[in-house]
């Protein structure tokens, strides 16, 4: 018998510590969902980071960033808004690192987010869940004005974020490809979409940066909407060459139709990109659109998303309330 080629690369290497392990995910193609011959769609798996998500690589620039500037000192509180995903990513590594933690987040987020946070150590302050991430944020800076103890590296201005994908995601990729015809991330912070955006661009020019940006009133957790009036401080909208908007309706439908034919349980915000992936794909010819799977299914099972119809989530109102997803 002759034994299969495989092009896994061997453990993924060897790392002293697991906050070292960060950083060099999959980059996986989804042939299935590929709607022309000439064109291939590749997802950036970063639900294989340690906490299972993308802002593993932010949360560790942010405070080896601070801890290089003397901005921080050993046992000092971190304060930091968040829907999730970065507060968990924070948790973990300030757990490592010794700094007690404080989130803020939306009231209204599925119950296993919680008990991640808690399960590294984290404190959680809630904000009230129908203001969504913006909530979070003006109660994170209230706090901040009211204590100068906390230390808040603010995921949302701080050049960290953008530069954790500058140095880190988008490298991984061209080291994969040699041309990346369009990248599409979802609207959020803002860091996945202009670290890798300006580095693509300087690759070359030509690649087209998308966003996927849910509909105005449309609470996407982890996505966010510019006409909701929050724009942060990070983004250069001039970097991005579209946005297309994305309902709630589709995000769960696409979440579902990446799980059931390309084998990937991606969480809601995930399938919202790449819903919006494939429709640009779908414009090419020919070439490579890259997009970026935010984090896994986890910490979304108990919405119930995974294992009802579209019509139950319609009818027992989950479609209207997808502010916890």
């Amino acid at each position: 018998m002759v034994p299969p080629t495989l092009d896994t690369r061997p453990c993924g290497g060897k790392y002293g510590d697991i906050v070292r392990a960060i950083g060099n995910t999959p980059l996986v193609e989804l042939k299935r969902l590929s709607p022309k011959p000439g064109v291939r769609i590749y997802a950036k798996l970063e639900s294989y980071n340690p906490t299972g998500s993308v802002k593993d690589r932010v949360a560790r620039a942010m405070i080896e960033d601070a801890e290089q500037k003397g901005a921080i000192r050993p046992g000092q509180t971190i304060l930091e808004p968040t829907s999730g995903n970065t507060g968990i990513s924070l948790a973990m590594i300030c757990a490592r690192k010794g700094y007690p933690l404080k989130v803020v987040m939306p009231d209204n987020v599925t119950e296993e987010r919680t008990q991640l946070l808690r399960m590294y150590g984290a404190e959680i302050e809630y904000s009230p869940g129908g203001q969504g991430s913006n909530g979070a944020v003006a109660k994170a800076l209230d706090m901040a004005e009211a204590d100068p103890s906390y230390y808040m590296p603010y995921q949302y201005g701080n050049q960290a974020n953008p530069d954790a994908h500058y140095y880190g995601t988008a490298p991984e990729i061209l080291e994969e490809l040699d041309e990346v015809t369009a990248f599409v991330a979802g609207l959020g912070t803002g860091g996945t979409l202009m670290g890798n955006g300006r580095r693509f661009k300087e690759h070359d020019e030509n690649t087209s940066i998308v966003a996927a940006e849910p509909l105005q009133g449309e609470l996407v957790q982890g996505l966010r909407s510019l006409d909701d009036g929050f724009i942060p401080p990070i983004i250069d909208l001039s970097l991005l060459d579209r946005k297309i908007f994305v309902s709630n309706r589709d995000s769960v439908v696409w979440t579902k139709k990446v799980l059931a034919e390309e084998g990937l349980f991606v969480g809601v915000s995930s399938g919202a990109i790449a819903s919006i992936a494939v429709r640009v794909a779908g414009e090419l010819d020919e070439g490579n659109v890259v997009f970026v799977v935010c984090d896994d299914g986890w910490k979304y099972l108990s919405s119930g998303v995974y294992t009802k119809s579209i019509e139950e989530l319609e009818a027992d109102g989950t479609l209207d309330n997808a502010s916890f997803w």
